[in-house]
């Protein structure tokens, strides 16, 4: 039986049909790497529920390692923000003073091109 052009194209993608995968393998790395993400928390609930001999306990531990983590980005970003607003202070002053210079070197040249 002959197949036409179409069909055959459409059947060339991976070799005979008993040949294939019924599998495909993989899949998107982003939803591997959160199921082993999620995985890995529940593992260490369950690590730690056991440890501190009650799970409320357990998960107290891991808020404090939390809200320990989240004050030391707070004072990073708060550190940025305070060398920026530094920054921001000088560029206005040394801006400030490039102005007063240019003002200064654009009255001298009006000066000099009157008395000419």
């Amino acid at each position: 039986m002959r197949f036409s052009e179409p069909v055959r194209m459409a059947e060339d993608d991976g070799g005979p049909v008993w040949a294939r995968s019924k599998r495909r393998r993989g899949g998107p790395p982003v939803v591997g790497f959160i199921i082993t993400l999620l995985a890995l928390f529940g593992a260490l609930t369950a690590v730690l529920g056991i440890k501190e001999r009650s799970v409320a306990e357990g998960g107290a531990m891991i808020d404090g390692w939390i809200t320990a983590g989240w004050e030391q980005i707070k004072d990073i970003t708060g550190q940025a923000d305070e060398a920026t607003d530094e920054a921001l202070t000088e560029a206005a002053d040394a801006a400030d003073s490039a102005g007063a210079a240019l003002g200064e070197g654009a009255d001298e040249a009006a000066r000099t091109l009157q008395s000419e």
